[in-house]
């Protein structure tokens, strides 16, 4: 498949003159992270190195309140005014890495998506291995509203793992557990299917911590060779095949929206 050429990275500027959807001044990084340009996060970490400056002037703090984007740059050029927020559904395919670059070299999903995107932002990570569902944003503010545990948006995968397993041991998952004293919280786990010693397990849960599947499974005594994220939220990997796009129907976006907490 192609490269990618929409800017890969999330310092990637544009140019314009901005306006926000509130009214009120507000901290920068949720104006750039609204306007697509990184996510809050990456956007305090750019003000830090000096990369963001307000009329020519060097910004120091992300505490920065502005009511507009108006003489704002990103490594000098202009912010272009932020888009109407659009999301998209991609499969994403095993052995690549959801970030923008890689030191070693290994291939980004940046690498795999097709040519005519917008600039986007992934909504949360899928580890190195695991395939299936991720969901893209040209709006930072919706990423950020995807992502938060509070907002109790249910993501699905389906594991296959080596090993023994019970249902009932499944079932105490309900009450979380702490793992390494990383505490997760509670998830819905069924087993799907058993053939000798390999299953397929079904999982739900909201947090979507760092290779939680993974880490809660592998406490069980299991071995996962295959991860799947079958959807997120009501978007789901259904008629997608590895490594395709597909944009949420605006209806549909705006219908969703209207339902996080």
């Amino acid at each position: 498949m192609p490269r990618a050429t929409r800017g890969k990275g999330p310092a990637a500027p544009r140019s314009g003159p901005p306006a926000t959807r509130d009214s009120g001044p507000q901290r920068i990084a949720k104006l750039l992270g609204r306007a697509g340009i990184a996510s809050r996060r990456d956007i305090e970490r750019m003000i830090a190195d000096g990369r963001i400056a307000l009329n020519g002037e060097v910004l120091t703090t992300p505490a920065t309140l502005l009511e507009t984007l108006a003489g704002v740059t990103v490594d000098g050029k202009p912010v272009k005014p932020p888009a109407a927020a659009r999301l998209w559904r991609f499969y994403k395919p095993p052995t690549t890495l959801t970030a923008a670059n890689d030191p070693k070299g290994r291939p980004t999903i940046y690498d795999r998506l097709p040519e005519g995107l917008p600039r986007v932002m992934p909504v949360g990570r899928l580890d190195f291995m695991t395939e299936g569902l991720l969901l893209l944003t040209n709006d930072g503010e919706l990423k950020r509203q995807l992502e938060l545990p509070s907002t109790g948006v249910v993501r699905h995968y389906r594991a296959r793992a080596f090993g023994e397993v019970r249902q009932a041991q499944l079932e105490d998952l309900s009450e979380g557990v702490t793992i390494e004293g990383v505490r997760y919280g509670s998830i819905d786990a069924n087993l799907e299917r058993r053939t000798g010693r390999n299953c397929w397990i079904e999982m739900s849960l909201t947090e979507g911590k760092n290779r939680e599947v993974r880490r809660v499974l592998a406490y069980l005594g299991l071995q996962v060779s295959r991860l799947i994220r079958t959807s997120y939220g009501p978007f789901t990997v259904e008629g997608l095949d590895i490594g395709q796009v597909a944009e949420v129907p605006r209806e549909q976006l705006f219908q969703f929206r209207r339902t996080l907490k």
